[in-house]
């Protein structure tokens, strides 16, 4: 079944796009809608014909790391397939990120894909004095390291440091259809791209109730699970915290949707949830 195929990047794109709305000149959110020890959980559903079955997890921790007397923020994620299902397709990702706490301006950046046959493994170190990335790259567990050095722009954010600058960011003075410019570091290049704007809507999640929430649409670029355009949605809680808590789009084959079950340690309580 080789429809069911996804992994952690995928929800990582989903949440990426969730709005980098500021100029171009400051790439630096102003205040955080996130802290130490936060921890939250998503569950990736993929539809069988009439019926979603949930066919794997993605959790996300903050921690901290000091490196010569300073701290940084340690942002984890990792992605598997149910055990289940493992038999079919097997997954298990991992992404890393060492951040600055001030700017969210990644330091470091590791990436380790396992999925079925396809294996990827990537180490970036980001200078920002110098604007170069040096990589090591390798595309199965038996192939060599390959280094090299890239440069990057001042406003280009690898996929786990995006998510968060991007729920640091005022949404309040965007109009519906707002075209926002992003540009993200992923397999040793930078990659434009944008989100569409579209409005305020009230989502329902199982399990967690009904949250006013912020809506965008991205455009995707090609790729082994998504078709170029803007046919994802994703769904952000319209408050402080600003958390992912939908995301609905089709694949190359069916559709996904990624659901957040639960968060714990967040710095903001979610005050966009209706009613009790």
């Amino acid at each position: 079944m080789k429809t069911i195929k996804f992994h952690l990047l995928a929800l990582l794109f989903f949440c990426q796009f969730i709005g980098i709305a500021q100029e171009t000149s400051d790439c630096n959110p102003k205040s955080s809608a996130f802290g130490f020890g936060e921890s939250a959980d998503y569950t990736i559903y993929y539809n069988l014909g009439s019926m979603w079955v949930s066919a794997g997890s993605v959790n996300f921790t903050v921690d901290s790391m000091r490196i010569r007397s300073k701290k940084y923020y340690h942002i984890i994620s990792e992605g598997q397939t149910f055990k289940k299902y493992d038999w079919v397709y097997k997954v298990r990702d991992k992404y890393e990120v060492v951040a600055e706490v001030e700017t969210f301006r990644s330091i470091r950046f590791k990436r380790d894909v396992n999925e079925g046959r396809t294996e990827i493994y990537e180490d970036y170190v980001f200078n920002h004095k110098t604007n170069q990335v040096v990589t090591l790259r390798k595309e199965n567990r038996k192939a060599e390291l390959v280094k090299d050095t890239v440069p990057f722009s001042a406003c280009s954010f690898d996929v786990l440091s995006m998510i968060y600058v991007a729920r640091n960011l005022d949404y309040s003075n965007l109009k519906n259809g707002d075209v926002l410019p992003i540009t993200l570091f992923l397999d040793n290049e930078e990659h434009e791209s944008y989100i569409r704007y579209l409005g305020k809507e009230n989502i329902t999640a199982e399990g967690l109730g009904t949250y006013r929430c912020i809506k965008f649409k991205p455009l995707l670029i090609e790729g082994t699970i998504f078709n170029a355009g803007e046919d994802m949605t994703v769904w952000v809680t319209d408050d402080e915290a600003k958390v992912p808590l939908l995301i609905d789009t089709p694949i190359l084959v069916g559709s996904i949707k990624a659901r957040l079950n639960a968060i714990s340690g967040n710095k903001h309580k979610l005050t966009s949830k209706i009613g009790d």
